[in-house]
Order: C-alpha cells, then structure tokens, then sequence
C-alpha cells in the first residue's frame, strides 16, 4: 500500500447531500508528485493528526474526554460491572473518576502527571472491556 504524508492547513468544511467536503491547503514545496497525478474522484483513507504550535502531535483534552466519559452510558457499565460505581449515573461516574484518579477536579488532569496517568489506565482498560480480550492474551 502506497502512504502519501503531508501537512496541511484545513480552510474550510462544507456539508451537502453527498456528505462532507473538507478544503485543505497545501504548501506548493510539499504537495506530494503522487497526489498530483492522482485523479480527481480518487478514494482515500485518511488519517490526521492535529499539530500544537511547536509542530509535535497535539494531545487530548483530558478534562473533555472525562466529562464525555461519564456521560456514556457503556463507560457507566463498565464502572458498575467491575464494582466501581454502585449505580450507572453519571454522578456516580464522575466521582469513580475523581476517586480512581485521586483528585477533587477533573481539572487537575491538566496539571497532575500522575492522575492523568490513572486516568489513562481507566480508559484502557475500559477500552479491553468495550472490545473484549484481545487475540493472544
């Protein structure tokens, strides 16, 4: 499979009956030979990576996942399965995470290495429940 990389700056999104159509500019120095003698109407499998101000891939809010989080119903049977929460609501979600993760705030994820670290662990673990046991293990 041939992997075409560039960066790119989104101008603009549109919706119409077709689906999305999203705008991209692309520095003429870094517009890929291959990209160019593709025609127009060719599919592709996209994958993008938002860039901070210094270049390095940007990380997620992890203030915004939490709260998205709680809010899932399956992340609230995940807690009340693996006897975490005592009810699924979002309140009782909200205080697993907070005492999971040993903070007061969701955002002292922001500023707390080692709560964002707990943090992690809880979504991948609810990640391995989601999906179930992975081949090999």
């Amino acid at each position: 499979m041939e992997t075409i990389q560039f960066e790119a700056v989104k101008l603009s999104l549109k919706q119409d009956s077709k689906g999305f159509a999203l705008h991209l500019a692309i520095h003429p120095d870094e517009i890929p030979d291959e990209l160019v003698r593709h025609f127009v109407g060719a599919r592709y499998q996209v994958v993008m990576v938002r860039l901070d101000v210094d270049d390095q891939p940007s990380t997620p809010n992890l203030v915004s996942v939490a709260g998205r989080l709680c809010k899932n119903e399956s992340f609230q049977t995940f807690l009340f399965e693996n006897n975490l929460v005592f009810e699924k609501t979002l309140t009782a979600a909200e205080q697993a995470v907070r005492d999971i993760c040993n903070i007061k705030s969701r955002r002292e994820l922001m500023s707390d290495e080692t709560a964002r670290d707990l943090f992690k662990d809880l979504i991948n673990q609810y990640e391995e429940w989601k999906h179930g046991p992975t081949r090999g293990s």
